[in-house]
């Protein structure tokens, strides 16, 4: 199991969205370079980034700033945030990132993502973002009638990497994740799930650590020091 601490993108600084709230952000540094080497000096292996602008507008917005993370870490790297071609997931793939992350165009047209998906396998993460246990897209603007354990299971056979699961209404909030939900996900699937959204105290990645997952998201608890970083990768690990 991987704790991948995480780094949203907007306009090229850190940020965090309360409930993917546009409107209702925290900036946290101005240099996503420092922060992403301040993660990898705590001993991280992974890093988890979102380009918020590019979830919204459906575009990369914040490349260099991701170029410029990778030139300046080793950190395994996967990506989330407006990639909805083909060719934008072989740009980031071709810059070095570990892993590419898919949500709304997944949804949109399930047959091109199967394709994508086995294309590249292995290096596809598909995104599940819930409200309410049904699917959020275009950076969590617009709720499907989709079930995120439905389409979890409907590509659970496919080589992805991982699915991301988050719980929207937990995310950025420290209010602690939702174990029901994410459990029920994890023991429902045979592809690796990775859980996003709420963690706010290391008893909350203790309790996730017993469920059978491949990783945990920490976001704002890192920026505000409710998780330390060493502490979390030291859980896991045992």
């Amino acid at each position: 199991m991987d704790i991948l601490p995480a780094i949203d993108l907007r306009d090229d600084k850190c940020v965090r969205l309360l409930q993917g709230d546009y409107n209702r952000q925290i900036d946290y540094n101005d240099d996503p370079v420092a922060q992403a080497q301040e993660f990898e000096r705590a001993g991280a292996q992974w890093l988890h980034v979102v380009d918020l602008d590019g979830a919204r507008q459906g575009v990369h917005y914040n490349l260099q700033a991701l170029k410029a993370i990778r030139s300046a870490c080793d950190l395994n790297i996967q990506i989330g945030g407006g990639i909805r071609s083909e060719q934008s997931v072989k740009n980031l793939l071709d810059i070095g990132v570990s892993r590419v992350i898919v949500g709304t165009r997944a949804l949109e047209d399930l047959q091109w993502f199967e394709k994508l998906v086995h294309d590249y396998p292995n290096q596809i993460v598909l995104g599940l973002d819930a409200r309410d246990g049904m699917i959020s897209t275009h950076g969590w603007t617009e709720t499907s009638t989709t079930p995120a354990l439905e389409l979890a299971q409907r590509v659970s056979d496919w080589p992805l990497a991982a699915i991301v699961y988050t719980d929207i209404a937990r995310d950025g909030m420290l209010t602690g994740p939702n174990v029901a939900a994410t459990e029920q996900i994890a023991r429902s699937c045979n592809v690796g799930i990775i859980a996003s959204g709420g963690m706010s105290k290391l008893a909350d990645i203790e309790q996730l650590a017993q469920l059978p997952l491949a990783g945990i998201i920490i976001g704002r608890a890192l920026y505000e020091g409710t998780i330390d970083l060493k502490a979390a990768l030291a859980v896991v690990q045992k």
